[in-house]
């Protein structure tokens, strides 16, 4: 499983139980918003003013240690 920012956030907390934390944690605390479900991770990094090559390096880093 590889996380990339164009990937949908809806689609992403989908992929493993450990996703939506990991997007809590880094600050996106409204995943439960049915606007967030069709954002990319790129555009909800851009809102939240979140550096989306580190979340998605740190992200695929601990889902590759899964």
């Amino acid at each position: 499983m590889q996380i990339s920012k164009d990937m949908i956030i809806g689609d992403l907390i989908q992929m493993h139980e450990t996703i939506a934390p990991m997007l809590m944690r880094a600050g996106m605390h409204c995943l439960g918003c049915p606007a967030s479900q069709a954002e990319s991770l790129e555009e909800a990094c851009m809102v939240h003013g979140i550096d989306c090559d580190t979340l998605v390096a740190n992200m695929n880093e601990v889902l590759a240690a899964l």
